[in-house]
């Protein structure tokens, strides 16, 4: 009973994906975008009237598999500039001014990208926004950068993730693929 309902349920999705196609919409994607609040699940907290404190950030990412592949020093080539994804380059947004690494950064919508090395992430804002990839990237649009260790993680990261964690001064965004996480510093305070 169970395959026959796992089957159906297989057909029934099937048929779904063909009607897209057919009704010109587009099929899913295989790197699905994601985004990322801090507070973390602010807008389902707002509308809970549940928020302790303003949205600070915001990212919008897409979320490449991998499959199997090689990430970083491969796929990812050190020392070179990375959306930080697949597709559309990474947006972040802040809804406040912050500081990065003792960096001041206005309040605004910005391109994330970063430059992997084997023990270390540079990590870009650039004013450069509703880009495909780093194809085009400008470094004279450059807001900051700055330089932050990784950390190799015993389990691997499947689908990459980005997240906010509470801090003592704000938030660190967190990126994680592979078996490497890296933290992006954010301060309100």
């Amino acid at each position: 009973m169970k395959k026959l309902t796992l089957l159906a349920l297989l057909l029934i999705s099937l048929c779904f994906c063909q009607a897209q196609s057919d009704n010109g919409l587009p099929a899913l994607d295989k790197s699905p975008m994601d985004m990322s609040y801090y507070p973390n699940n602010y807008p389902v907290l707002k509308i809970q009237d549940k928020t302790t404190e303003p949205v600070v950030a915001r990212v919008i990412y897409s979320r490449p598999q991998k499959n199997g592949r090689i990430i970083f020093g491969d796929l990812v080539e050190y020392g070179k500039v990375w959306r930080m994804g697949a597709n559309e380059a990474t947006e972040i947004e802040f809804y406040t001014n912050v500081r990065i690494n003792g960096d001041k950064v206005a309040k605004g919508r910005y391109t994330l990208y970063a430059i992997p090395n084997s023990d270390n992430w540079t990590f870009i804002l650039n004013k450069d926004v509703d880009t495909w990839g780093a194809f085009k990237y400008d470094a004279q649009k450059d807001v900051m950068r700055t330089t932050v260790s990784i950390e190799k993680l015993n389990d691997v990261v499947e689908a990459l993730s980005m997240t906010f964690e509470k801090t003592d001064n704000g938030c660190n965004l967190v990126v994680a693929w592979d078996n490497v996480k890296a933290d992006l510093p954010i301060s309100i305070k």
